[in-house]
């Protein structure tokens, strides 16, 4: 580690006005900030805390739409959201250890969007709108790539939105060293339509099989996408699995998901 100035605000105003700073980042969770410094592969010279700011913790539901605070933990998410939004809540209690669960927060998640991380798959599958302390992004614009989002430089995710569906379901192919997804799918159940997001296997990050939301949308059962194939030219290949072995997952997570509906 090294030396930094520690800022911890208690309003969204002053959080935005200290990070200001040309050199300083938004400190949620922590969960993939604090390795980063450890390692010295991040060196802001300020940190701004949003764990202090009461306006950006809780989770509400209204109109057929569950909205979370980004500084709500995974462990209050899968508490909470249980009971309407079970799909959400199945998701959040799979993410890491107790330890992470009530640390991470689903603001910092989707700020972050590690390439393997479970929450921009619900957020896609879900069509959710992630709200900012300036505007609101639908997640089809706002994951732009592997760690890369509409974010702009001091702008902090506040909440985001989901609109709740009739059924969902998370299948998540767990890499049992890191608990990271090496494939991740999220089926969500609308009365219009379907959506299906997925993490862990693309090299371009988070994505939504579309050709299965089709196929499904009239079709709502594992025998829908029998047919179908995904591409394996641009997913992740390493150690832990091939691109054609990742492709060959999000069929068969999807269809597992499917059938938990």
């Amino acid at each position: 580690m090294y030396n930094f100035e520690f800022v911890k605000p208690s309003s969204v105003d002053e959080a935005v006005a200290a990070l200001k700073d040309e050199d300083a980042q938004p400190l949620s969770g922590g969960q993939t900030l604090i390795p980063t410094l450890k390692q010295r592969l991040n060196q802001p010279s300020r940190l701004v805390s949003l764990l202090g700011i009461a306006d950006l913790v809780g989770l509400s539901e209204s109109g057929g739409e569950m909205t979370i605070k980004g500084a709500t933990n995974h462990a209050t998410v899968a508490a909470e959201a249980a009971s309407s939004f079970p799909g959400l809540a199945a998701l959040a209690g799979k993410i890491g250890d107790p330890a992470v669960r009530n640390r991470g927060t689903i603001g910092g998640s989707i700020a972050n969007n590690d390439p393997s991380a479970c929450y921009p798959a619900a957020a896609m599958a879900c069509q959710a709108t992630i709200v900012t302390n300036t505007r609101e992004i639908a997640a089809d614009d706002f994951f732009e790539g592997m760690f890369a989002t509409a974010l702009d430089e001091g702008e902090i995710v506040t909440a985001v939105r989901f609109p709740v569906p009739e059924a969902s379901n998370y299948q998540k192919f767990e890499q049992p060293a890191s608990r990271f997804p090496l494939t991740g799918v999220f089926v969500a159940k609308y009365a219009d339509r379907v959506g299906v997001g997925v993490t862990g296997a693309s090299n371009d990050g988070v994505f939504r099989w579309k050709e299965a939301e089709e196929a499904l949308a009239s079709n709502f059962s594992p025998d829908a996408i029998s047919g179908l194939t995904v591409p394996a030219d641009d997913m992740i290949s390493d150690l832990h699995g091939s691109a054609e072995y990742r492709a060959h997952l999000v069929k068969v997570l999807t269809g597992r998901g499917v059938a938990a509906c």
